[in-house]
């Protein structure tokens, strides 16, 4: 137990230690403490000198051997950690407060701190004299730690003990614990990381012992992650029609792409009709031209050819009133009946006009341009 006190003759004890040194600066690293194992924040340099690994243990050793000690700090099972009031006050202003307020019973103060371990507080108490911790302290302690540094105002603990849940010390039968608890020590990222973990693992997370707790103590907090899992399974089917959506788009852009390119071009077994067929030429780059050959053909001897006769002709008649939409120029267009359909939508009534202007909208969106200039090239060159 840190600054336990003793009889010990205080002028040799001071010769043994020194005169206390400043404390650690705080910074943004973390380093490796030369004893104990223990974790430190890195201070920053200055010039050529920097807080060395000395200073750190000195001040370890000042909490450690409770040395002049002048505050006893009680926790709940009637343990005592010893403290130096100068510097825990330093430390942080609440501390600070307590202390102004505090009973003297002989040499000590006294203070009170009850809801946590002893072995937590103790702990704290060591960060507010080194900024040191253990691994494995931390690891078992984060939360009252957590919980100490907010309510005793110690913010790079706190963010230290966020970063901690963060990287590893989260899982899914702590989760709603620490969800609640962000909750109450304002940390609004730490809240939405867990409130992350809770939709996406809900029903793991759901069969925990802190999920039947938080339903007992706080029903609302429950009825908000529920409508979260509503709306995260609704969001995912959404992203999954959308991206459906948009894949037959891009279908329908590359089957115009292809129709023109059969009918200006060429391809595999039809080509222009002032055009000599070439057997020879390099294989097509447009995987729609298979599919829209045959289609061609059947389109060119179907006895229904007459729209809502036969389902193939009706797709080609879409195809090609599609594609007179798309195009930027049909005198001079290649695709046959382009130019009667642009005479034919000036007689559309408004609502099919404003169906077909949305399709081919969402058409040129889906593949990030505007007018493409392969619709405009669909003319003899």
């Amino acid at each position: 137990m840190g600054g336990i006190d003793t009889n010990s003759d205080d002028s040799s004890l001071n010769a043994r230690t020194g005169p206390p040194v400043a404390p650690p600066l705080p910074g943004p690293a973390l380093t490796k403490c030369a004893r104990k194992g223990l974790q430190t924040e890195g201070a920053p340099q200055r010039g050529d000198c920097c807080i060395s690994t000395t200073a750190i243990d000195l001040w370890e050793r000042l909490f450690d051997e409770g040395y002049k000690a002048d505050v006893r700090i009680h926790t709940d099972d009637g343990g005592v950690v010893y403290a130096h009031a100068c510097i825990i006050s330093m430390a942080t202003p609440v501390m600070k407060g307590m202390l102004k307020k505090s009973k003297r019973k002989g040499r000590y103060q006294v203070l009170s701190v009850s809801g946590v371990p002893h072995e937590a507080v103790r702990v704290f108490v060591r960060f507010l004299y080194s900024s040191c911790y253990q691994n494995q302290d931390m690891a078992e302690f984060v939360v009252p730690l957590l919980v100490l540094s907010h309510s005793f105002v110690v913010p790079r603990l706190k963010q230290i003990c966020e970063q901690q849940l963060e990287q590893g010390l989260l899982n899914m039968e702590n989760v709603i614990d620490i969800f609640q608890l962000a909750l109450l020590c304002d940390a609004p990222r730490l809240s939405f990381i867990c409130h992350r973990m809770i939709v996406k693992n809900f029903k793991d997370v759901s069969a925990t012992e802190g999920w039947a707790a938080m339903k007992q103590s706080h029903p609302l907090l429950e009825k908000e992650l529920l409508e979260g899992v509503v709306n995260e399974d609704h969001s995912a089917k959404e992203r999954i029609r959308m991206k459906n959506e948009r894949k037959i788009y891009l279908q329908l852009y590359e089957a115009m792409e292809a129709l023109v390119h059969i009918c200006r071009d060429g391809c595999r077994t039809i080509g222009p009709h002032d055009k000599v067929f070439e057997k020879d030429q390099p294989p097509c780059g447009f995987e729609a031209c298979t599919g829209l050959e045959l289609l061609i053909r059947h389109f060119a001897g179907c006895k229904l050819r007459v729209p809502g006769g036969c389902i193939h002709c009706k797709r080609m008649w879409q195809l090609l009133e599609l594609h007179s939409r798309l195009c930027a120029d049909s005198n001079v267009c290649r695709v046959p009946l382009c130019r009667n359909f642009k005479d034919r939508i000036k007689k559309q009534n408004k609502k099919d006009e404003a169906k077909w202007r949305i399709l081919a909208r969402k058409i040129l969106r889906t593949k990030t341009i505007g007018v493409s200039p392969f619709f405009t090239s669909a003319c003899g060159s």
